[in-house]
């Protein structure tokens, strides 16, 4: 009956159906499309520098220091390679030091890095505007960013002198040649960060052997936190280490990340938000208009004595129908929209341009999940019937007699 009722008035029903099939399919689209760029802005963001996740000593995030360092790191980091394929991993050494040119000084943050393994865990050897990078592990050599560069009025090929303070509290001083330039794109990084051999850097701080983080990326985001846990089972059974390890992941190294995500999220959702009142009100005003329209035949079957539970049920069950009819349209439609973007991906005007300039992917890909593909269409269907509810309820204060004089 229920069904039957649906197609009293068969533009109206479609007209309603059509709204929720077009915002299913835009819903799944567009929340595809934003779980696809939160992927690509976590990738792009981690790729440049930080990495998946990072093995550090305890605290040194926080408060980093030089003699905060990890013992063996070069046996430790190919240690981690074999045990663990597939994965990425370099080891890193970190330092402050004045860098002074022929002209002016600056202070900057060195980085001392496998030339032969950093190109796996970070972006930077590939955005080399200038000369090239790193060639071995003992060269004196130095990148460094385009904007620093500037500051410091140097090209490749000039030397740079380098004072610091050693683990050890001895003075560290050195003087390096710009082998090359680079342009992350990320200001923070292009002003204030220079990179190094991490042998030279081992002998020009007096680390003894000694680094200060494992870098680690894995094939996707999935893969972290069960990485994750190997890592940490792996550190803590390592007869080697003198005390436990921090193993840190993306969400504790770049919290900003998550919240900026998440802030993109609530504005996104609250334009969604009025789409579905929209489209809630539209089935109310739908089954208010179906509900006045039959007061008489309600009343009728209610002096014959049907309660009205069963007419209010009987209004549910057409919205349950009418509702499931729009969800699987629209899921069907959207599923079939967000495939081939997925697959063919897609670009704005100009993105080419930046995504060359940037070493970022050149195309814009949605992220099929079951997430994505239910969220939006699951909250239209239980909007649509707690819109039913109103038109429902009216029913239980219809009396027979004054519905059956109606006109």
């Amino acid at each position: 009956m229920a069904w039957r009722n649906l197609w009293r008035h068969q533009r109206r029903t479609w007209l309603t159906v059509g709204a929720m099939v077009f915002s299913n399919v835009l819903l799944v689209f567009m929340v595809s499309l934003q779980f696809g760029s939160y992927q690509m802005m976590i990738d792009n963001t981690l790729k440049a520098y930080t990495g998946h996740i990072q093995i550090q000593r305890p605290g040194y995030l926080d408060k980093p220091r030089i003699r905060d360092s990890i013992p063996n790191i070069l046996s430790l980091t190919e240690k981690l390679r074999t045990d663990l394929p597939g994965n990425r991993f370099a080891a890193r050494g970190m330092a402050f030091a004045l860098a002074s040119s022929k002209q002016r000084s600056y202070g900057i943050q060195i980085i001392g890095v496998q030339p032969k393994y950093e190109a796996g865990v970070s972006s930077i050897p590939g955005l080399m505007t200038e000369g090239h990078y790193l060639s071995s592990m003992n060269a004196e050599q130095i990148v460094i960013g385009g904007a620093l560069a500037r500051n410091l009025h140097i090209k490749t090929g000039d030397e740079l002198t380098l004072l610091g303070s050693g683990r050890d509290g001895s003075i560290a001083a050195g003087v390096v040649t710009v082998a090359g330039i680079f342009n992350s794109g990320i200001s923070e990084l292009d002003r204030s960060i220079a990179e190094i051999p991490l042998g030279y850097f081992q002998n020009l701080f007096d680390m003894q052997g000694q680094g200060h983080s494992i870098t680690v990326v894995t094939r996707d985001l999935d893969n972290v936190a069960p990485l994750k846990t190997r890592l940490e089972h792996t550190l803590k059974h390592d007869p080697g280490m003198p005390e436990p390890l921090a193993v840190l992941d993306w969400d504790q190294l770049e919290p900003g990340l998550k919240q900026a995500i998440q802030a993109d999220m609530t504005s996104a959702w609250f334009m969604y938000g009025i789409l579905i009142i929209l489209v809630a009100f539209s089935v109310m005003n739908t089954q208010l208009m179906s509900v006045l329209e039959r007061t008489r035949e309600f009343g009728i079957m209610m002096a014959l004595g049907l309660k009205p539970a069963r007419l209010a049920g009987l209004v549910m069950t057409e919205t349950t129908l009418m509702a499931g009819l729009g969800l699987g349209i629209g899921l069907c439609l959207g599923l079939i929209l967000t495939w081939y973007m997925s697959v063919a991906g897609f670009s704005y005007p100009g993105m080419e341009q930046m995504a060359e300039r940037f070493n970022l992917p050149d195309r814009m890909y949605p992220s099929i999940s079951l997430l994505s593909m239910s969220l939006g269409p699951g909250i239209i269907f239980i909007a649509s019937l707690l819109a039913a509810l109103y038109p429902s309820l009216r029913l239980w204060m219809l009396k027979p007699v004054t519905a059956m004089r109606a006109a």
